[in-house]
């Protein structure tokens, strides 16, 4: 199924989507901590108002990808236009940038398998080793990787679902190196996320 049009998606309660956005031609949206910091510090700030669960989330200096659950009535689609219509106003006056930061409207998709959300979630956190950002995810501190395997003590992350899914921190840490070693995926995986290596 090809990314949606956020205004074609049904957004509804306890479904779980990602939605994902990069840079106009792939260029530099995150140019400093600073910026990164702002956009986790929205995403607090929206989560907690608006009933989101933040499952994975990892930012990268020209895209981002958010793994959510919608626990309440407010579509989860409100997350990304909360966060970037203010970021995209305070980064063209910092940077002296005009037109448009991004490479379109952001991308969403319902994730409707089990084995899509768990295999999104290692590669969402495994993004900046397959980029190579760092040679290991607990390097890069712009996901929620660091929660997941409790070496951080951050808020956006559902330990209930972790253990649910995973039973532990160290058995998820062993699925994603698994994914990192191989870089191999089942292929109802890869045609899932076919549209993210576009």
């Amino acid at each position: 199924m090809p990314y949606a049009r956020k205004d074609l998606l049904t957004w509804q309660k306890g479904m779980y989507y990602h939605i994902y956005n990069r840079g106009v031609n792939r260029s530099t949206i995150f140019r400093e901590p600073k910026n990164y910091l702002y956009v986790i510090s929205k995403i607090k700030e929206y989560s907690l108002a608006n009933h989101l669960t933040m499952i994975s989330y990892c930012l990268e200096p020209n895209h981002y990808h958010f793994l959510t659950r919608q626990d309440g009535n407010e579509p989860a689609s409100n997350l990304p236009q909360f966060i970037f219509n203010s970021y995209t106003k305070a980064y063209n006056k910092m940077y002296n940038h005009s037109g448009t930061l991004f490479e379109g409207r952001f991308r969403a998709k319902p994730v409707q398998t089990s084995s899509h959300l768990l295999h999104l979630c290692r590669y969402i956190h495994g993004n900046p080793v397959k980029d190579g950002l760092v040679a290991d995810p607990a390097d890069w501190p712009y996901s929620n990787y660091l929660e997941w395997i409790g070496e951080r003590n951050g808020t956006l992350v559902d330990h209930a679902f972790i253990n649910q899914q995973f039973g532990n921190a160290g058995e998820y840490k062993k699925f994603l190196f698994q994914y990192l070693k191989s870089r191999d995926l089942p292929d109802d995986v890869k045609r899932f996320l076919e549209d993210l290596e576009k």
